[in-house]
């Protein structure tokens, strides 16, 4: 009996040492699992559910003009933040803070006594007020790093460049249309949670703002052009009483703008609390009735419709002119007798013009102004752009043929008249004006090109060159009205306009309030530049031909005394090397998009295409490529219309950067 209650005894130790061996090694195997097999996971989990991430600013791209000079950076500014769970003197503290940041003391207090465990007091302070918070040394109150955005010039381009708000995001101009390839990714800020879930401010290391992918702008813009232009134009609008003012520069050949600039301007680096009219780019925003600037572009038409040569004779009435129930007047109260279509140009008769488009006929007028470009928008890489105002054809009323022949009646904005100008001296050919050249990475090499693109051919060559005739007429004699504008050794081609501002309370227009205007381009038998100035209600000398036709000259003389480069050569950016990007010519252009006729037996142009393109188009014209580089064309040889041989081939220079 005792030999078998031992033996039970026995193996009950035995089953009790089986089940805490098998306890054992079953803990044993989870915390290796929980250890080691899925210990990454859950680590990751747990620091999921403790850490908060918080994305810090991102820094910008910088913004170049087309010779390398920054035109916006970003450079490292303090922001000042608080932990409240660690102040342990809330008045005391938030005076300081106050004092410091010129805060209000009760905003800041009720910010302290926040239980939220974090919140910003300032973003982006001065170095002063930083070292003032750092002197203060007062518990729970952090700096963080954060990239502030930067115009070294100030004012310069402050219109086209725009501005950025608080969250890094751009608010206006370039910094709007292009922020995203402006912005990258942002940083990181970590907040860790307790067991209870309450937050617990880590203070950020210096380097928590990453490198990122963001790119840089290259643009069309000359900060040298742009300085002459933004001088030229606030001393005209001084001197004139005027109440305000704008220039364009442009590249005829290309549609690149030179320089954009709006008077009154601002500073792009303290926006806060200016009125927004001050910041519109009211050289694509605003649309207004052009006046006389307006007569080329009928001249244009009725001689491509070969209704008109410039040695017909119009009788000009006298000054008089009645259609159905208005009266025409010459400006200045002129009046005229029988005057040739140069002589209309020349001297800016209104009466003349209206006679033109009344035998050209409301139809094909209607058509050139499309064709032109106006009641469109050019497409120009700005935000805001307007279309102007032109009124379908079936609403207009038989004076207004008449009326629209000397810019009544219809509204452009100013860079579709100087985009339409530049169509003249460009051989009749209308280019998209454009901005933005082109965009680099972080290591300063070539990412994205944007090259000329033709939108269209208004009139011909012939018809182009005859008109630049007439328009240098305007200039160069004596009684032209727009003499005013000559440089001396230099062919200018330019039209004045003196437009009266439409009095919607009086609902006529107004004889009083004007804008004068005048654009030109030269040099004629080459055109490398394109202006227009507009005065807005100058006070002293009200016409065109006296108020701006002089701005013209001043802003085209220091272009050719002072800018010595060649403005079609942009530099692509590597690191401290520049490489010369020739851009190509409208021509050029032309010939790769098929807008005008190319001649079999001719090179064709290979100039501005990838390596793709051209081989497709050198496949279809049955012509052998030998390529060298990569990236964009810049060369070839035999050159663009050179005579072809029996052998079809050429030698095609690529080239993206150095």
């Amino acid at each position: 009996m005792a030999a078998e209650s031992k033996k039970r005894m026995n193996f009950r130790i035995i089953m009790i040492f089986v089940f805490f061996f098998i306890l054992f090694v079953a803990l044993i195997s989870r915390a290796f699992q929980l250890q080691v097999l899925s210990g990454q996971k859950l680590r990751k989990l747990a620091a999921k559910q403790h850490t908060t991430v918080f994305n810090l600013q991102p820094e910008r791209g910088i913004i170049f003009d087309r010779n390398g000079e920054k035109l916006a950076i970003s450079i490292m500014a303090d922001s000042v933040c608080a932990d409240p769970s660690k102040i342990i003197d809330p008045v005391s503290s938030s005076k300081k803070i106050a004092d410091i940041l010129n805060l209000e003391n009760q905003s800041v207090f009720k910010k302290l006594s926040s239980p939220k465990n974090f919140c910003w007091l300032a973003r982006k302070i001065s170095p002063e007020q930083t070292a003032s918070v750092v002197n203060a040394n007062i518990e729970g109150v952090f700096l963080i790093k954060e990239p502030k955005r930067f115009y070294p010039n100030g004012e310069l381009a402050a219109h086209l460049l725009g501005f950025v708000g608080l969250d890094a995001y751009g608010l206006e101009g370039l910094e709007k249309k292009y922020n995203e390839s402006l912005m990258g990714r942002s940083g990181k800020l970590a907040y860790a949670r307790d067991a209870k879930g309450k937050k617990l401010f880590l203070q950020v290391e210096k380097n928590e703002i990453q490198k990122n992918d963001n790119a840089n702008l290259v643009l069309t813009i000359d900060n040298r052009i742009q300085y002459l232009v933004e001088t030229s134009l606030k001393e005209a609008v001084l001197d004139k009483k005027a109440k305000g003012g704008l220039a364009i520069v442009m590249d005829p050949k290309t549609g690149e703008i030179l320089a954009l600039a709006n008077q009154r301007g601002f500073n792009p680096n303290n926006f806060n609390g200016l009125n927004p009219e001050i910041w519109r780019n009211r050289a694509i925003t605003d649309y207004y009735d052009p006046g006389s600037t307006f007569k080329p572009f009928l001249v244009a038409g009725a001689l491509q419709e070969k209704i008109i040569k410039e040695t017909d004779r119009f009788y000009c009435e006298n000054g008089i002119y009645r259609i159905a129930d208005r009266i025409i007047h010459e400006a200045n109260k002129k009046r005229y007798g029988t005057l040739t279509v140069k002589e209309i140009l020349k001297y800016s008769s209104n009466i003349g013009s209206a006679k033109i488009a009344q035998k050209m006929g409301k139809e094909k007028f209607y058509n050139y102004i499309k064709k032109f470009g106006f009641g469109s928008r050019t497409g120009i890489d700005l935000p805001g752009e307007s279309p102007g105002l032109v009124r379908p054809i079936k609403n207009w009323v038989p004076v207004d043929t008449a009326m629209i022949a000397f810019g009544q009646g219809v509204s452009a904005t100013a860079i579709q008249l100087i985009t339409a100008f530049s169509a003249i001296a460009n051989k009749g050919v209308l280019m998209k004006p454009y901005i933005v050249r082109g965009m680099t990475d972080q290591d300063n090499r070539l990412i994205k090109l944007y090259t000329p693109t033709v939108v269209r051919r208004v009139i011909s060559p012939e018809v182009a060159k005859r008109l630049t005739s007439m328009l240098t007429a305007v200039v160069s004699a004596e009684d032209g009205t727009g003499k005013n504008a000559k440089i001396v050794n230099v062919n200018v081609a330019g039209k004045t306009g003196t437009a009266q501002k439409f009095d919607s309370s009086r609902g006529e227009y107004s004889s009083e309030k004007v804008r004068t205007s005048f654009m030109g381009f030269f040099p004629t038998d080459n055109p490398q530049v394109a202006i227009l100035v507009i005065l807005d209600e100058p006070q002293k000398e009200k016409w065109g031909g006296v108020a701006s036709a002089p701005v013209f000259k001043k802003i085209g003389e220091q272009i050719l005394n002072c800018i010595k480069t060649n403005i079609r050569e942009t530099p692509v950016f590597e690191k401290d090397k520049m490489e010369k990007v020739q851009l190509v010519s409208a021509e050029q252009v032309l010939n790769s998009q098929d807008v005008t006729e190319d001649d079999e037996s001719a090179m064709p142009s290979f100039l501005g295409l990838t390596i793709r393109e051209a081989m497709k188009k050198a496949k279809a014209e049955s012509i052998e490529l030998k390529i060298s580089g990569n990236g964009w064309a810049v060369s070839q040889y035999p050159e663009a219309h050179t005579a072809l041989g029996n052998e079809r081939f050429c030698n095609v220079v690529f080239k993206l950067n150095n």
